[in-house]
């Protein structure tokens, strides 16, 4: 009973956060157009908003580390404090409110890595990727859920019961498996049954080397 509240809770908090998300892309649609304007369009923006394509899941993200994916740059959006007690590997620590400084662009605005926002929930991760986005940076990702889910799926996953079908158990057995790799310790029993289906291989991921962009020289205005 008391999961069901909670689910039903977390139902219509993401709802409201959809609305709201809505609503302030909407509102960039009826503001007067100017001549120059950076970014995108507030159309576009508005039907990016609506997309849920921007979301990467637990399992996906997690599989992509294990195997060391190469392209993968992790943005923890959270306060630093939080970042500090736990974070997902490697990740670099942008806090929501200097998403938008000139020091955080080299790593938003990227043409080399799928860039994965993330905080606790989707709360500051999407409010992050909306405003990254209205700028037009490329490649951005929401891992859905946020560091929540990560711990509900990989970090603790659920054994699913005997009435599941064959699939459940083979995301159990991967999921098992990947938490190892994060460094929960189980029993050696237990150790045995888990198996990484795409890479067995424990080694560390390695650490990001991302390209700074060199900034444009402004032109020399005349004049007093």
């Amino acid at each position: 009973m008391v999961n069901r509240k909670l689910v039903r809770f977390l139902s219509f908090r993401y709802i409201i956060l959809a609305s709201i998300l809505i609503v302030l892309a909407g509102g960039l649609v009826l503001l007067p157009k100017y001549e120059k304007r950076e970014g995108i369009s507030p159309e576009t923006l508005l039907s990016n908003v609506i997309s849920p394509e921007r979301y990467i899941t637990t399992d996906e993200l997690a599989d992509r580390i294990i195997n060391q994916d190469p392209s993968l740059l992790l943005i923890d959006v959270r306060d630093k404090n939080n970042f500090n007690k736990y974070s997902l590997p490697n990740a670099v620590n942008i806090p929501l409110k200097n998403i938008l400084d000139v020091d955080s662009e080299p790593y938003l605005n990227q043409d080399q890595y799928d860039v994965i926002l993330f905080s606790n929930d989707n709360l500051y991760s999407d409010q992050a990727w909306v405003l990254c986005n209205r700028k037009g940076y490329k490649n951005l990702h929401v891992l859905k859920g946020g560091i929540n889910t990560w711990f509900s799926t990989i970090i603790n996953p659920k054994q699913p019961t005997e009435d599941m079908p064959s699939n459940a158990f083979k995301q159990y057995a991967f999921r098992k498996a990947a938490s190892m790799y994060f460094g929960v310790a189980y029993p050696k029993k237990v150790q045995k049954q888990a198996v990484i289906t795409k890479n067995t291989n424990t080694v560390s991921v390695p650490k990001k080397i991302v390209p700074k962009k060199k900034k444009k020289k402004m032109p020399v205005e005349g004049g007093c």
